[in-house]
């Protein structure tokens, strides 16, 4: 019987509790957003007692499922103020699902502002201080947890970003080789995390099991059709596992839809220099591995290990969000940069996205040049040490921009954009815009039928479709949020039946249920309808769902258009009523 942990960080207790029946049926990102929907006050400090911090595996988890262990963490966000679910792959989302355990709740705040750290075993569970770690980064943190605990856990942690509660701090979680280089980092929820006092959660697999199974010979035989579709589509089976997510860097830049120098031009003359192409070479000639995957059960296998010239590791392989954000968006065209700031924002524990793009907005503001990788390795040390400048980066975007005087700050709901302009790829610009997370691409990745002709084919440079395409993403993105999956299965999925109807076949064989497609669909839909209702009544309004004016007064070279999808068709977007 899975159980909900309630973790209370005044009076120090930890408690098991049955799942309430509002919550039934629900995992992953539909279970973070109906807690903070349903328990947290919309209008309360994002890093005071009221808020929650909620950790949850999704409906697929502790299964062999492909792709299936990917943890959401949910929260009142203090980078946006609305609602957040950011989630990640590495190995807690699956040991938690093998503990029997829905969702971690965490509540209230710290006496004296001490540090604490949970562990959590099989029907066991102990907070206990961990003053021993402040100050330090997540590296470390977990070097001195495995002295203690062995490297057998998985281990969730906050890096000095998380315990100033910078808004752009993330959560960092381990991979397979316990090294904390998966990050739920969109939303600052690293703060959250901070607030609480929580510097580290311990998930100690021992005595873990599969989750319990109502049909176990159809799950299974659903589940290896789902593998095969993975496995034999093009994108999941060949380009990521060969050149990573950094593949799209030549792709967006053909495009002409690759974010250059702060969002002012949509090509990089230094594309070619941190493509995936160039990535596998050198780390395919510094003996590297170029084919790794980010948790266990991960099957399209994307995420590669960084090597120096020495062949010494650096970091795992940056992904295209953060090659794209230090490189282009900064005018770096430096690989081993790039992959030592990413070791950089990981081990402070800070959003590579959000880190940036307040880089990219600095340099705008004069701070330092465009192009200076040096430089931009100085910013980022400069979160580490917590200065007054690094406070200031570290607080995203938006805060930037207005430190700085700089009139094109690329936000929605104060979160930094992702790595698409939204004037050549405008049906990821609806979503950037009407998302209930802020600028997020993966809450409606319409970059596939876009650019890649994944899922249909739409020109990205015609405003006709897009609200109805990002509609139809957010849908289905929330349920796959909500089943635990990567979002890359909906590659396949957008174009192979089978895999969509593998995924519903195993729900149903796991759960004893007869959902069918509409059902799902229904079920993405109440997600974003519980995301919506929370904003609004955390005061936002229709105006929070547009993207900032120099989109839509700014042509963008190569193409030279504007991003011109109607504000009425902004509005349709996400209206179920």
């Amino acid at each position: 019987m899975f159980k909900i942990l309630r973790v209370n960080m005044t009076d120090l207790s930890v408690k098991a509790k049955d799942i309430p029946a509002a919550y039934e049926g629900l995992g992953g990102r539909g279970l973070t957003s109906a807690i903070v929907a349903g328990e947290v006050e919309p209008t309360c400090s994002p890093i005071g007692s009221n808020n929650k911090l909620i950790f949850a595996p999704g409906l697929l988890g502790g299964t062999n499922c492909a792709n299936s262990g990917r943890i959401s963490v949910g929260a009142k966000s203090p980078l946006t103020g609305g609602i957040k679910e950011a989630n990640s792959g590495g190995q807690a989302g699956q040991y938690l699902a093998r503990l029997g355990i829905a969702a971690i709740v965490v509540e209230g705040l710290p006496q004296n502002g001490k540090l604490y750290k949970l562990w959590v075993g099989k029907d066991r569970y102990e907070l206990s201080p961990a003053d021993n770690l402040r100050g330090l980064g997540n590296y470390a943190v977990v070097d001195k947890l495995k002295g203690e605990f062995g490297d057998r856990a998985g281990f969730v942690s906050i890096g000095q970003a998380g315990e100033w509660k910078l808004a752009g701090a993330s959560v960092a979680f381990t991979d397979r080789e316990g090294r904390p280089t998966r990050h739920a980092g969109r939303g600052g929820l690293g703060a959250v995390m901070g607030s609480k006092g929580l510097k580290a959660v311990i998930v100690d697999p021992s005595g873990g099991e599969l989750a319990p199974i109502v049909d176990k010979e159809a799950f299974n035989q659903a589940a290896k059709r789902f593998t095969k579709a993975l496995q034999e589509y093009p994108v999941t089976g060949q380009g990521l596992p060969t050149y990573g997510t950094d593949i799209l860097i030549n792709i967006l830049n053909e495009a002409g839809g690759l974010p250059t120098r702060n969002f002012s031009s949509g090509r990089f003359e230094g594309a070619d220099k941190v493509g995936g192409e160039t990535l596998n070479k050198i780390t395919v000639e510094r003996k590297g591995n170029p084919t790794h995957g980010c948790m266990a059960g991960c099957v399209i296998r994307c995420s590669g290990i960084f090597v120096d010239k020495k062949g010494e590791y650096v970091s795992k392989w940056p992904e295209y969000e953060t090659v794209w954000a230090w490189g282009p968006n900064c005018g770096i065209d430096d690989l081993d940069a790039i992959a030592r700031i990413d070791r950089a924002c990981d081990d402070i524990g800070v959003d590579t996205i959000e880190m940036g793009n307040s880089v990219a907005v600095a340099m705008e503001g004069g701070v330092k040049a465009f192009g200076d990788a040096a430089g931009a390795e100085e910013l980022i040390a400069e979160v580490g040490k917590g200065s007054p400048l690094g406070r200031i980066l570290g607080s995203g975007a938006g805060v930037v921009g207005k430190a700085f005087g700089v009139r094109r700050v690329p936000v929605v709901k104060n979160q930094a954009l992702p790595a698409y302009d939204p004037r050549a790829v405008k049906g990821v610009g609806v979503t950037f815009a009407t998302s209930p997370m802020g600028a997020d691409h993966t809450a409606g990745y319409a970059v596939a039928t876009n650019i890649m002709n994944v899922g249909g084919k739409l020109d990205p440079l015609k405003s006709e479709g897009q609200a109805k395409l990002s509609s139809d993403l957010q849908v289905a993105t929330a349920f796959i949020d909500t089943a635990g999956l990567c979002l890359f299965v909906a590659f396949p999925v957008l174009d192979v039946p089978d895999a969509f109807a593998a995924i519903v076949d195993m729900v149903n064989a796991k759960y004893g249920l007869t959902l069918t497609g509409d059902d799902i669909g229904a079920l993405g839909k109440r997600v974003l309808s519980m995301e919506r209702d929370f904003n609004r009544r955390a005061g936002f309004t229709s105006a929070d769902d547009r993207l900032p004016e120099f989109f839509k007064t700014e042509k963008l070279p190569p193409h030279n258009t504007v991003f011109d999808v109607s504000d009425a068709d902004l509005d349709s977007v996400l209206n179920f009523d």
